[in-house]
């Protein structure tokens, strides 16, 4: 009765949202944690497979769409936050909006992209039986104060984890939450999966470390004295990548965009080769199916995302601190593209965003930059000054700033650098002019 309840609440607020034209995505959630805080763990509870939660500073929505329809193509039946709401009201809402009356899910198993503050609430009332650790990058310090409180609210949903923790061992601040969750694990605790870099590829992508020193890197292994990863990602072409997968080499083609979501790929299957591991030690599903399912997935929005505008491309691509955005620009060629940056400030972005100025725009120089927008327009476009690259015109409205970079750049490839509410927002904009997915 307590599920019938708060499922028949939920949908009706979730109505009831869409009717006065939000889109209703978190606050069934809201409602539903207040009036049933064990909701969502009875209905996670049911799921005969369990539930898969990742985390990290960045790249969670990309690898969780990776994992999804990589276990899909295995014929698993996924639930998961689909809209990238990752706040546990928004896991909460999606869950109400799937599950049955009776509060049932059609589904085996579930993939959770959880921000890492708030998957505290998910983890007091849900434990993952599989965790996914990304990342630990300077991302919205005015939330978490400095990078340690980041990977502390980590160590803490890697603790609440009862099967497989799988760990980013190029991270020095994740690899050590795998060093210490094997330390106190013993034998009834998690086993500690690892994905990586060949050590060709590990200069490419920088952590933090490579950006701020930290105390944490002294403590981790030499590369050198590193057991083999599970997943090792070898080498990078264009739209090509090579994994490392029990002492063999696959070559694939990849629909991703960028060099970090082709290192999140690493992450998402040996996330999936530990969900799919069966429990008496028999194999799972052969390497080659899960590159062939990896090869057929898409970008996620905005990271990589490719739309067309006027007969051309035009590309999202979202940036959120130094490393990101230094990716960003080494993954997209600059030369034959009309480019637009818009950069907001809101809490979803990070007040701070003064790391702008360890980004290096050099590559920019040659082509400049159309259309700077958002509401730190005028600081991007001082950044810009500084490495002397060319700026066409600052707009800090940015549905005015598309329309302007539309009209100077017709017939020309279009490439828009943003951050998470200018996304969306120009998502908005972008709909009423072409196709552009609903989700993800």
């Amino acid at each position: 009765m307590r599920d019938f309840l708060s499922a028949v609440i939920g949908k009706t607020v979730r109505q009831l949202a869409k009717l006065r034209g939000g889109g209703g995505s978190a606050l069934p959630g809201l409602v539903v944690e207040k009036i049933d805080p064990g909701f969502l763990a009875r209905v996670l509870g049911r799921l005969p497979e369990g539930v898969i939660a990742v985390s990290g500073t960045n790249g969670k929505t990309t690898t969780t769409k990776m994992i999804v329809e990589m276990l899909e193509a295995q014929g698993r039946r996924v639930f998961t936050n689909k809209t990238g709401s990752n706040f546990s009201r928004g896991v909460v809402a999606a869950a109400v909006q799937e599950c049955s009356l009776g509060g049932t899910l059609d589904a085996d198993i579930a993939v959770l992209e959880l921000d890492e503050a708030h998957a505290m609430f998910f983890i007091e009332r849900v434990q993952p039986d599989r965790t996914l650790l990304l990342n630990v990058l300077r991302d919205q310090l005015d939330r978490f104060g400095e990078i340690d409180t980041t990977a502390r609210l980590l160590q803490r949903i890697a603790d609440a984890t009862t099967g497989t923790l799988i760990v980013n061992r190029e991270d020095p601040l994740i690899a050590a939450i795998g060093d210490r969750t094997r330390e106190r694990a013993g034998s009834d605790g998690p086993e500690v999966r690892e994905f990586g870099l060949s050590e060709p590829l590990r200069a490419m992508f920088p952590s933090d470390d490579d950006f701020h020193a930290t105390q944490a890197a002294e403590s981790v292994t030499d590369p050198e004295d590193r057991p083999e990863a599970d997943v090792t990602l070898v080498s990078i072409g264009d739209h090509e990548a090579a994994f490392r997968i029990d002492g063999s080499e696959y070559t694939t083609s990849l629909q991703l965009e960028g060099l970090y979501n082709t290192f999140n790929a690493a992450a998402a299957l040996a996330t999936v080769r530990a969900a799919l591991t069966v429990p008496n030690g028999a194999p799972g599903p052969e390497a080659e199916r899960l590159i062939a399912a990896l090869a057929e997935v898409r970008p996620a929005f905005g990271r990589g995302e490719r739309l067309e505008l006027d007969g051309q491309p035009l590309e999202l691509v979202l940036v959120k601190n130094p490393a990101g955005f230094r990716l960003g620009l080494a993954s997209f060629e600059a030369a034959g593209v009309a480019t637009m940056i818009a950069i907001n400030d809101q809490y979803a972005d990070g007040r701070d965003m003064s790391w702008l100025w360890d980004v290096d725009f050099t590559s920019l120089a040659g082509e400049g930059v159309d259309t700077v927008s958002g509401t730190r327009a005028w600081d991007m476009a001082l950044r810009l000054e500084h490495d002397e690259v060319p700026v066409g015109d600052v707009e800090e409205q940015l549905r005015a700033a598309l329309t302007a970079f539309r009209e100077r750049t017709p017939g020309r490839p279009r490439r828009i650098y943003c951050t998470y509410t200018a996304m969306l927002e120009l998502r908005r904009a972008l709909a009423e002019l072409t196709d552009v997915e609903d989700i993800w």
